[in-house]
Formats: C-alpha cells, sequence, structure tokens
C-alpha cells in the first residue's frame, strides 16, 4: 500500500485563518484513494525525522519569532530534507521563514532556514483580499486564496514565483508575482485554506511525495468553489 508521512511543524503556534484545512485536505485526498497517510504534529523541542511532506502555517509575529529560532536546530536537516526530493510548503510567516530572513519594522531579524533564495521585509501597508494567480505549474492554471500579510517577499536566484498574480497583491505588490518555489519547495500567503480550494496543487503535491500519479477524484464542489473565486476581489 502507498503511504505518506507528513510532519505539521508547529500547528499550536502556527495556524493562523484556518491554515490546519491543508492538512486535512492532504489527508482526505489520500485516504479516498486509499492511500495510507501518517501525520506528525511537531512541537517545539521535538526531534524531526524524515518526512515525505513537510507543512508549516501562519501566525503571528510572537509565535513566528518562538519558531524561528527553534528552526535554526533543524536548519541542516530540513535543507538536507529539501535536496532528497521531500515536499515543502509554507503559508505566510511559514513561507517567509523558509527564505534567509524575515526583517520587521523593529527588532531583530529572523532568520530563515534558506529552503528558498528569497527574503522578506515589514512593509507599510498591509495587503488584504482575494487572490488569483496565473500559474503553468498544474491544470488548471489558475490558484486561488485569501491573503493578509504586511511583508514584503522577493525572490532570487533559481527560486522562482508559483505564478503571476492578476487579483490582489502577492509577494509584494509590485512585481505582480505569488509565492515561491524551488525544487519540491513552494511557499505562498494564500491562507482559506489553500489547498481545500485548489484541489490539484494538493495532488500535485501528493504525486511528488509519492512519485507518481494519482486517479482523478470527483472534485465538483471544490472546482465549483475555486472557479467561484476566481478574480474575485476582496
Amino acid at each position: 500500500m502507498k503511504k505518506v508521512r507528513i510532519a505539521h511543524l508547529y500547528p499550536k503556534l502556527l495556524n493562523i485563518y484556518g491554515d490546519n484545512g491543508n492538512i486535512i485536505a492532504l489527508s482526505k485526498r489520500c485516504e479516498w484513494r486509499g492511500v495510507n497517510v501518517v501525520v506528525d504534529e511537531i512541537g517545539i523541542g521535538d526531534a524531526i525525522s524524515e518526512h515525505d511532506i513537510y507543512f508549516m502555517g501562519g501566525g503571528q509575529d510572537l509565535q513566528q519569532i518562538e519558531v524561528a529560532f527553534e528552526l535554526q536546530k533543524h536548519k541542516n536537516f530540513l535543507q538536507d530534507e529539501r535536496d532528497r526530493g521531500a515536499v515543502f510548503l509554507g503559508i505566510c510567516g511559514g513561507y517567509q521563514l523558509f527564505g534567509h530572513y524575515y526583517k520587521p519594522h523593529e527588532g531583530e531579524t529572523l532568520k530563515g532556514i534558506s529552503l528558498l533564495d528569497a527574503y522578506t521585509i515589514a512593509g507599510q501597508n498591509r495587503y488584504i483580499g482575494n487572490v488569483t494567480v496565473e500559474t503553468d505549474i498544474v491544470e488548471p492554471h489558475t490558484l486561488v486564496g485569501f491573503e493578509n500579510h504586511s511583508g514584503l517577499t522577493y525572490l532570487e536566484g533559481d527560486t522562482k514565483p508559483l505564478g503571476k498574480v492578476n487579483t490582489g497583491n502577492g509577494n509584494n505588490g509590485e512585481d505582480k508575482t505569488e509565492g515561491a518555489r524551488y525544487k519540491n519547495v513552494f511557499g505562498t500567503y494564500l491562507h482559506g485554506s489553500f489547498l481545500p480550494k485548489n484541489p490539484h496543487f494538493a495532488d500535485y503535491m501528493l504525486e511528488l511525495a509519492l512519485g507518481t500519479s494519482l486517479e482523478k477524484l470527483e472534485d465538483d464542489v471544490e472546482f465549483k468553489t475555486h472557479d467561484s473565486l476566481i478574480c474575485k476581489k476582496y
């Protein structure tokens, strides 16, 4: 039987806007296909072992600071996991910590774990609202979600965006990019939760983790939700 092991990083601290729904979506889409799935919740002070998928959600500044310090203990291991081909998804604050650093208006710069060649600085404005992204990674070629962030993220080197924004602000409100990808590491500002609204991307992650294609599910309800949000403004 096929099996997927998912590490949910710091769910008690980073679960804003229902980011736990991403874990539910991955788990259910495995179960509906008869794929065995194990979800391990990783907390502060816990060891991290090899998994197929690593997920980290978003949170407020105080929680993000605590997680940033904890992640430094696991930086080398998680970079090795990236290079091994493990799949990562970071949402908002988790996405920022996948990069090199987050620089707030006040206080110390938070070090990231450099899974992505990216950095984030605090902006003057808060971006709030629905987002539609055009992407060539999955089909259909749209991703939808809800952003609420003031951080401005910039990509460098071999790290590429998930796609181009046609509704909303995305990474920084300047270059029309949203999210990031490098190898099997993905980051995005899209809450809502992200994967229930984008079942095609959830399946893309699972196929990367399993190394094989998956049978299609009846996703009429999921795609009605997805389609209803395309180009919808807040």
